[in-house]
């Protein structure tokens, strides 16, 4: 059987997933191991065990200035942050995809300027969202939604614009008016491709968020890393990214599986 043709169970898949993150972590080992063996005060590459030591403080020893657990506090200062901005994102590209995607009036009035908006890079802004919203929450929140809002609500408005012109037909017929065709013909069909967006968008909102955290902030997963960097301390920088991507694919595996729950017809699937 050619390997185009064949199909991979759940079990084999979750195996053969396994496989190159094992890999990558045995050729640190390796590598780690080997540069210990040279120079045991080698920085760069810390044996398992160093970061436990240094993990431990963080995560069970409160901190002595502030009281808080310190990478507890981090983890979830960053989800706040994160999981605000990628709501108000969420709403604001429903919302002004659908517009853009079923009213031509509206598509031809506002579609340039959100393809504008859309190719600004979202970093060049920080330094007007500091000064316009200051140093706290709203600057970090508002990079993470100007960042990924119009990539989703671009998206959203082709995937709506796209729909088959006999279902737009069909509905007028019957009689339903432009916000009935909105509500019950194209936001059933939008929610799919909106969690599929915001999946997409993980990546970058990450990126907009340790950005944000890294430049001005006292407390998050980002801040952390960049304050001690300059220690090099990798046996602090390795967990936290792993941390970081572990809560991304966390995110990215419950937003998939409520995709499928919550549509089974939009992923081919008959229930």
């Amino acid at each position: 059987m050619r390997w185009v043709n064949r199909r991979i169970g759940r079990g084999n898949r979750s195996l053969l997933g396994a496989i190159p993150i094992l890999l990558l972590v045995v050729i640190y080992l390796l590598v780690a191991a080997d540069r210990h063996a040279i120079n045991p005060d080698d920085k760069i590459f810390p044996l398992p065990g160093a970061m436990v030591q240094a993990m431990w403080a963080l995560l069970f020893e409160p901190d002595q200035l502030s009281g808080r657990l310190l990478f507890w506090a981090d983890s979830l200062a960053s989800l706040q942050r994160l999981g605000i901005g990628l709501g108000i994102s969420s709403l604001s590209a429903l919302f002004v995809g659908m517009m853009l995607g079923i009213l031509p009036p509206v598509r031809a009035t506002f579609g340039t300027l959100v393809t504008a908006i859309a190719v600004i890079p979202p970093i060049a802004l920080l330094p007007i969202l500091f000064i316009a919203f200051g140093l706290g929450e709203t600057a970090k929140v508002a990079l993470i939604v100007i960042g990924i809002t119009p990539f989703m609500t671009r998206d959203i408005a082709a995937h709506i614009g796209a729909l088959p012109r006999e279902q737009i037909v069909k509905a007028q017929t019957l009689g339903a008016s432009t916000w009935q065709l909105m509500l019950r013909v194209a936001l059933p069909q939008a929610m799919p491709r909106l969690i599929q967006g915001i999946r997409l968008s993980l990546g970058p909102a990450w990126v907009f968020l340790i950005s944000a955290e890294a430049i001005a902030s006292d407390i998050g997963l980002g801040y952390r890393i960049f304050l001690v960097r300059r220690y090099l301390a990798m046996d602090v920088i390795l967990p936290y990214v792993a941390w970081i991507a572990l809560l991304a694919a966390t995110l990215d595996f419950l937003l998939a599986r409520s995709s499928r729950r919550l549509f089974p017809w939009a992923h081919g699937e008959n229930h």
